[in-house]
């Protein structure tokens, strides 16, 4: 499991935005949101860096969080 701080997620379109691009490079990915500590959790078989990319050409720059 991989956790993500999000600054610009803030919504639930943003939530679905990211769900998307995550599943549709894997389908198995589980992904948990706390759109109030603007952080998602990822279980996947894609590492930090792939998913950092991903989230990043989504719109949604993020960090590695602690």
């Amino acid at each position: 499991m991989s956790k993500f701080n999000v600054p610009d997620m803030s919504c639930g379109h943003c939530k679905a935005a990211i769900e998307k691009a995550v599943g549709a490079a894997d389908g198995d990915a589980v992904l948990n949101f706390d759109l109030e500590a603007r952080t998602v959790e990822v279980t996947s078989r894609l590492g930090d860096a792939e998913l950092t990319k991903i989230l990043e050409k989504e719109g949604y720059p993020s960090t590695i969080a602690a």
